[in-house]
Formats: C-alpha cells, sequence, structure tokens
C-alpha cells in the first residue's frame, strides 16, 4: 500500500486546493457528492468504450475523495459521520468504476466479479478491524490510492497502446490484478486483525 504511505506528506501538496476550495464554498460533503459522480461519470465513460474520459473522471474522483477529509480538517469539523459517509461513497465509486471497466468488455463478467471480491473485501476488512476493537488497519500490498493510479495508467496505456497484451486490454488484466492482489490484501489484513485479537485476548 505504497501510496496511502505518502497521506501525510500530501498535506503540503493539496494545501493550495484546500484554500481555492474553501474560497469557493465547498464543503467536505459536497468533494463527497463531486468524487462519487466522478466515479459515476468514469464507470460510464469506461462501459461506453471512452477510455479517456473515463481515465479524466477517475482522477476528480481521487482528487475530491482526498479534498473532503482535508477541507473537513481545515474547518475542524471531520466527524465520525463524516468519515461514515466517506467510506460508504468510495465503496460505491469502486463499484461504478469496476463495472464499467468490465462492462466495457475489457474483460469478461468473470474477472470483473474477481476483482470486485478483491476490492470490496479488502476494504471491508480495514475497517472491520475497529469494528472489533482492534482499530482500523489499512496495512497490505494494495491500497485505493494504488488502485486509483493504477487504473489511470492502465487507462492510458490502453489509448495510446491500443489491442493490450495477448488480445485483452490493459484495463483488463489490471482487473485480474486487482482480483489477485485485492484478496491477498484481505487476507493479509485478516491475518494481521487475527494476531491482534489473539494478543489482545491473551492473559
Amino acid at each position: 500500500m505504497t501510496l496511502d504511505r505518502l497521506r501525510p506528506h500530501g498535506k503540503v501538496l493539496f494545501a493550495p486546493l484546500v484554500r481555492i476550495s474553501l474560497r469557493a464554498g465547498l464543503t467536505p460533503n459536497t468533494c463527497s457528492v463531486i468524487s462519487l459522480l466522478g466515479a459515476l461519470g468514469a464507470g460510464i465513460a469506461f462501459s461506453l468504450g471512452e477510455i479517456l474520459p473515463g481515465v479524466v473522471l477517475v482522477a476528480a474522483n481521487a482528487v475530491f475523495d482526498a479534498m473532503d477529509g482535508a477541507i473537513a480538517r481545515e474547518l475542524g469539523v471531520d466527524s465520525k459521520k463524516g468519515d461514515f459517509l466517506d467510506h460508504v461513497l468510495d465503496r460505491y465509486a469502486d463499484i461504478f468504476i469496476i463495472t464499467g471497466v468490465f462492462a466495457g468488455g475489457a474483460a469478461s463478467w468473470q474477472v470483473g466479479v474477481f476483482a470486485l471480491t478483491g476490492v470490496l473485501m479488502s476494504s471491508y476488512l480495514g475497517t472491520q478491524a475497529q469494528a472489533v476493537g482492534v482499530g482500523r488497519f489499512y496495512g497490505g500490498i494494495m491500497g485505493r490510492a494504488d488502485r486509483l493510479l493504477l487504473l489511470m495508467i492502465a487507462g492510458i496505456l490502453d489509448v495510446l497502446i491500443p489491442g493490450g497484451v495477448l488480445g485483452m486490454p490493459y484495463l483488463g488484466w489490471l482487473l485480474v490484478i486487482f482480483g489477485v492482489l485485492g484478496n491477498y490484501t484481505a487476507i493479509q489484513r485478516f491475518v494481521h486483525v487475527w494476531k491482534q485479537m489473539d494478543e489482545a485476548e491473551s492473559p
């Protein structure tokens, strides 16, 4: 989960955007909704075979997804409700984007379901750790920031180098990677949380 580890450094990068957003009157919830609409638009674009607009809208989803939390912290209004809303919308965003990719023919529906399973289970275990008292845990090999960056790279490759590899577009192969690494990440998180629970229960 390489990119998520860089989040503390992202504050400097997003500081100018936060100031501009505050002047424009944007709220954290507004950014969350814009982020979701970006994901929905990306899914629709991918499903129609419009790869470049899809990539642009994935980028918009990524930026506004980061902005909602940054604005909330700047205003001092970050809350559990906002965090809950953010996670719910992120899961819908993941579903919209990935479904759009395989609906557009980049991969079979079986591969798409495999990718969705990996993405949703890894995300679920990250937050479920908090529900069982261990504390939220986002360790593992692949996080959401990594997925969004890889989606943009794969989409650009499909635009620049049509044909993909072995007859499947780069976005299609990326769904295979999401399925494999997503489920592997879910296993990593499960093992970590299980060990933490064992340690907590030990006398």
